[in-house]
């Protein structure tokens, strides 16, 4: 990683709340309002924002973990705003805390953690998934 990145980079994503971001199960709506699923990936899309520009050529981030507290409901229609801010970071490892806001409502909250790793060993990392996928696939 850039030297650049340190504690306390942030990036925002801003998103108007659609009915495909919205719960649905085996292709019926359950609620129009903002689903934690949509949070979780505009999370993971904030998180990746602060990492991205400080990449070197040869690097990849990849998700080791997020967490979520889903604390209330945005209509379709509502405007919601994802911030993650940079609280922890070393050689391999960027963390950060996330929250998702409309207007003054905090929407939920939670912590985005990317390891770093070259590209060619998350090569290797997804070769041998795949390789592992087409053992035990019948």
């Amino acid at each position: 990683m850039k030297p650049e990145l340190t504690v306390g980079a942030t990036a925002e994503v801003a998103v108007v709340v659609t009915e495909d971001m919205c719960p649905a199960f085996d292709g019926v709506l359950v609620h129009r309002v903002y689903s934690t699923w949509s949070m979780a990936h505009h999370m993971e899309l904030a998180a990746r924002k602060v990492l991205a520009p400080h990449l070197d050529e040869h690097e990849e981030g990849i998700g080791r973990h997020l967490s979520i507290e889903h604390i209330a409901p945005a209509a379709v229609g509502a405007t919601v705003r994802i911030r993650a801010e940079a609280v922890s970071l070393d050689d391999t490892t960027l963390t950060c805390d996330v929250t998702a806001w409309a207007g003054d409502t905090l929407l939920g909250r939670g912590r985005q953690v990317q390891r770093v790793l070259p590209k060619a060993v998350l090569k290797k990392i997804i070769d041998r998934a795949e390789r592992d996928q087409a053992e035990t696939t019948p």
